[in-house]
């Protein structure tokens, strides 16, 4: 279902399962995968990769060369930068093109959600079954399971798959919603 107002360029290339609200704009040679929800008003750039099951809510902003693994949640008016050194014009005063930066797109891995109004600069990759919380400003790579908070994003917890902050106990981190085992090595978290 793609929504009459929606903009989807003739070459992007949207899955008959995914639905694509109002206004949203789907750029040429992005790819939206099975089952997806493309919310109103939300832009997907050109060359844009999104994995099946995904949801991107209204206003969110996915620039190129993003790309979201399968199952990833992107709250409304989250943002995806793509230029770690942004200017409108050269040196010589001259105005900007396409060929004179290179692009650094962000990577969202499988499960991972964004919350509202959070920004994601360009080269950073979130992990899986992380959670960036709501008005972050994401700076650096967010391990798995990672959840981060605040400007700049910084990891306060951990979260399961659920998305519920995991329980230390004796080294162990628990999911008590799903009853998951994690353990923490240099940093990281990884099934028991």
């Amino acid at each position: 279902m793609i929504s009459p107002d929606a903009v989807v360029d003739p070459r992007a290339r949207v899955a008959e399962t995914a639905r694509v609200w109002g206004q949203a704009q789907i750029r040429e040679n992005a790819v939206v995968g099975e089952n997806c929800v493309i919310g109103s008003g939300a832009h997907i750039d050109a060359g844009v990769v999104v994995g099946a099951n995904c949801k991107i809510q209204n206003l969110a902003l996915i620039y190129a060369p993003a790309t979201l693994e399968d199952g990833v949640f992107v709250g409304p008016g989250a943002i995806f930068t793509n230029d770690t050194h942004p200017r409108a014009i050269n040196a010589d005063g001259a105005l900007k093109s396409s060929h004179d930066w290179d692009s650094e797109g962000v990577t969202i891995r499988r499960g991972a959600s964004i919350g509202a109004g959070a920004v994601i600069l360009g080269g950073v990759e979130v992990g899986e079954w992380a959670l960036v919380a709501a008005g972050a400003v994401v700076t650096e790579d967010v391990p798995s399971h990672g959840m981060v908070a605040g400007v700049p994003a910084r990891r306060i917890r951990w979260v399961g798959t659920s998305g519920t902050p995991l329980d230390e106990r004796g080294g162990r981190w628990v999911d008590a919603s799903s009853g998951e085992v994690f353990v923490e090595e240099a940093g990281e978290l990884r099934p028991e």
